[in-house]
Parts: C-alpha cells; structure tokens; sequence
C-alpha cells in the first residue's frame, strides 16, 4: 500500500466493477439519460493510448432504420457462425448473442483512417490501435456497471459492410457493436458459463513465470 492508493471504501467499489462487469444480451428497454452517456463517453475517451493518437471513434446509432439494419448484418453473420461451428451449431443458434433491438442505445466503436501515420509504440506492434481501442471500450464497461446499465460488445458482423452501411472512410474499421442500457438484472456469472458453452479458467492456469508454460 502506497500514500497513493485510494481508500478501502473506493478500492472495493473499484474491484466490485471489474469482478461484476457483465458481457449483457438482455436488455429492458428504457432510455439513458443525456448527461450520463455523455459521463460514459467521457470515461471511454480517458482511456490511454499507445503515442496518444487516441484511434477510438464513436458513433452514436439513433436512426430506427440503421439499428435495424445493423442487426440483420449480425443476424447474418451468426447463421455463419453456426454454419462454421459444425457439431455445436444448433448449440449456437440457442444462445443470444446481441440485444440490438432491444437496448436503449447503440454505439458502433471504430478506428480511424489514417493510422499508418501513427508510428510512435506502433512500428513493430501495430495492432497497438486496436489495444488502445479496447481501452476506451473496457473503461466504458466499467463506468457502465457501476451506473447500473447493462452492456454488450457485439463482434458478429462484417467490419466492410457495417463500415459501408455508417459511411465509414477508406482505412477506417468497425471493431464493435455496443448495446447499452437498463437490464432487469445482471448475470450472476458470464452468460456463456452460465449456458454451458464454456467454462472459465482460473488464473493460475494462465500464469507463467519466465518462459512460457512455466509456472509460478
């Protein structure tokens, strides 16, 4: 313990966030207030970035049409998905995946055009855009759940076609899908665990010490 840490009281809410954040399919309708989306957003936009080129964009879906559309390109890719999961396919097709139409707020999460420019902590790694991006998405997860609203980040669709359908630039990528709003209640545990299709593992299982398979 540092002079720096926060108090007992803020730490524990701080780990309760993290250990309650929920990836949510099932939404109740309701709206978000326009003063905490934009707080949320906020939190998002704090979030760090590899050479501060903050890659994150945000775009707000409030068109009736779009989020409709936006959902039949992930309805379109989950039959895929099913297709390309061979035995566990009918598995699949049981599980939502996604509350598009069924959240108080849509928000596409993408990277800008333009990033090849962007060298500094990039050269060797540049997927470092993408890590950054996830910052500013776990940030606004975080935030979420500890206004009480339920979020999802959904990954089943076409990046091209969701990038033409939002009239995103040449180099420009859609990473996710965010279904944000009022739940009745949030999953005990994660959704997929909790619908058997797979287990968490436990950290140590994860951990290694100095090469790789090594364990503590």
């Amino acid at each position: 313990m540092t002079e720096h840490a926060y108090s007992l009281e803020e730490r524990a809410a701080l780990y309760r966030a993290i250990a309650e954040r929920r990836d949510m399919r099932h939404f109740s309708g309701g709206e978000v207030a326009p003063e905490l989306l934009a707080r949320l957003l906020e939190a998002a936009h704090q979030a760090p970035s590899v050479g501060l080129m903050q890659p994150w964009r945000f775009i707000r879906v409030t068109s009736r049409e779009l989020r409709e559309a936006i959902h039949g390109l992930v309805e379109a890719e989950r039959v895929r998905t099913a297709e390309a999961l061979g035995e566990r396919s009918d598995e699949f097709m049981q599980l939502k995946v996604e509350g598009v139409l069924d959240c108080a707020e849509v928000l596409v999460a993408a990277l800008m055009e333009g990033r090849e420019a962007h060298v500094f902590g990039r050269r060797t790694l540049p997927h470092m855009d993408l890590a950054s991006l996830s910052c500013a998405i776990q940030n606004l997860w975080l935030a979420s759940r500890a206004e009480g609203l339920g979020m999802g980040w959904v990954s089943l669709f076409d990046p091209a076609a969701l990038g033409e359908l939002l009239g995103l630039p040449v180099g420009a990528e859609a990473v996710a899908v965010i279904c944000l709003g009022p739940v009745s209640e949030f999953y005990p545990a994660p959704m997929l665990a909790l619908e058997g299709w797979r287990q968490p593992r436990a950290l140590s299982e994860l951990l290694y010490e100095n090469r790789w398979g090594e364990q503590p």
